[in-house]
């Protein structure tokens, strides 16, 4: 029986400049991220995690069956042999990257068409396994897992660091998220049957103002302007059907927008800080998406929702469609995953709730990433959007609440005429130093013509 334990640690100062006709500041904010994972446990074959060995002398893992003479109930006599015929049939191109150390080993794309479910073993779940009802919940492939993730900064801001995202306290400690999560990933490296997955998130901290939809508890930002919060970011169901061109997933629910190199969750970014490319676009979408493999390079999407950080029953919601495909190269070095996240007219939601009028942002953008990877230790990616929308307000979506020293609040901006934009090329740019250490340089040039998005009217560095 083999056990492998990953300990990884992540450190790095980042700084930042932003220039602005009504803002200019310097912003240093110094992380310590301390991130531990248990990444591969108890492997029977010394290779399968996840895996069982039946009395009729079998691997069990995820739905797929592995035939092995040695296997005994006790699991006493699994060895660390890897024969190569036992090998799952991963039907998607070879994972381009190694986690850990890096967050991710796939290119960008979610949710991806013939990759295997996530082997993680994670500490709760070791744990629940070895209950009574342990071998129910290995089969069943059900997973619950959370983190909490906590920052300080230190900065020349002495209120806020607005325009800046999630660290928006200056020269404070404060606890970004506490995650739980509930979750089922589909099977669909097999072809043999349809499949059904889920995920619930459960998030509570700071940054649920960074997560907040319209209809989803929003009403602890956009009426009381809260800094801590809670959010149900997650919740969804995936049907997985092999009969498809290669294979198709259909999700349903509320999920994290797709096309951005980061994400709100933690241990899925390259650093702890967010470019503020990712902080103006939007963070999740309540609807319908079906995302088909049409072969080994090239997968398309198509979703409908209600926009961007909508509720389908929240006042403001609109139709809205979004379309998507994902290209990787035949020698695995390169990928590009093109979204028009966002369309319809376009035009600011005007509405009265809490008392006064507000509203809710409904911009249109194309946004797509090139991924690039030099070698096993140098891997780069580069995103870019275009965003418009008519008759915006400054700010953005509002907050009735009152005025807070860290910002948000004080009801709707002025009015924009017209038609608004941002644009905006960011880059990360990784290198691993061993299996437990990388560093990420991010640079990044970003417009907010009006200030619709920021507040503040200008370019940023």
């Amino acid at each position: 029986m083999q056990r492998k334990k990953y300990f990884y640690t992540e450190i790095f100062i980042q700084s930042r400049i932003a220039f602005t006709r009504k803002i200019y500041k310097l912003m240093l904010p110094l992380a310590f991220l301390l991130q531990s994972g248990m990444a591969q446990a108890d492997k029977c074959e010394g290779y399968y995690s996840n895996c069982e060995c039946n009395a009729h002398e079998d691997i069990i893992c995820n739905d797929i069956s592995y035939s092995s003479p040695k296997c005994t109930d006790s699991q006493s006599a699994c060895q660390d042999e890897k024969p190569e015929s036992h090998e799952p049939k991963r039907r998607a191109l070879p994972a381009p990257f190694t986690s850990p150390p890096f967050p991710n080993a796939e290119y960008q794309g979610s949710p991806l068409v013939g990759v295997p479910p996530n082997d993680t073993v994670y500490p709760l779940m070791r744990g629940i396994y070895k209950t009574p009802f342990g071998d129910a919940m290995k089969k069943s492939r059900v997973k619950a897992y959370g983190w909490i993730n906590g920052s300080g900064n230190r900065s020349s801001c002495e209120h806020s660091n607005t325009p800046d995202s999630y660290w928006i306290v200056p020269n404070r400690f404060e606890m970004d998220q506490l995650v739980f999560r509930v979750e089922r990933e589909v099977n669909s490296v097999q072809t043999d049957h349809a499949d059904i997955g889920f995920r619930s998130t459960f998030l509570y901290g700071m940054d649920y103002r960074y997560m907040t939809a319209g209809g989803w508890t929003s009403y602890q930002l956009l009426k009381e302007n809260n800094l801590y919060g809670y959010d149900f970011t997650e919740q969804y169901i995936e049907v997985y059907t092999p009969n498809v061109a290669q294979g198709m997933i259909v999700r349903m629910g509320r999920w994290v927008a797709c096309p951005d190199i980061e994400t709100q969750f933690a241990p899925d970014n390259y650093m702890g800080t967010h470019s503020l490319l990712f902080t103006f676009d939007t963070y999740t979408q309540t609807g319908i998406m079906a995302t088909v493999m049409l072969n080994k390079n090239w997968t398309i999407q198509a979703c409908i929702h209600a926009g961007s950080d909508m509720a389908p029953w929240y006042k403001g919601a609109v139709v809205t469609g979004m379309f998507g495909i994902r290209w990787v190269s035949n020698d695995n070095k390169d990928s590009v995953y093109l979204v028009l996240n966002e369309i319809n007219s376009a035009k600011f939601r005007r509405f009265h709730m809490y008392g006064q009028p507000l509203g809710h942002d409904n911009f249109n953008y194309l946004v797509g990433t090139w991924q690039h990877k030099f070698n096993d230790d140098i891997h780069t990616k580069t995103e870019g959007y275009f965003m418009w929308q008519r008759d915006a307000v400054v700010g953005g979506t509002p907050s009735a609440g009152p005025k807070r020293s860290f910002g948000g609040g004080g009801g709707i901006g002025a009015n924009i005429p017209g038609t608004t934009w941002a644009y905006g090329v960011v880059n990360y740019t990784m290198f691993k130093f061993s299996d437990k250490d990388f560093i990420t340089v991010r640079n990044e040039v970003w417009r907010d013509a009006d200030g619709e998005r920021s507040g503040f009217a200008g370019t940023y560095y």
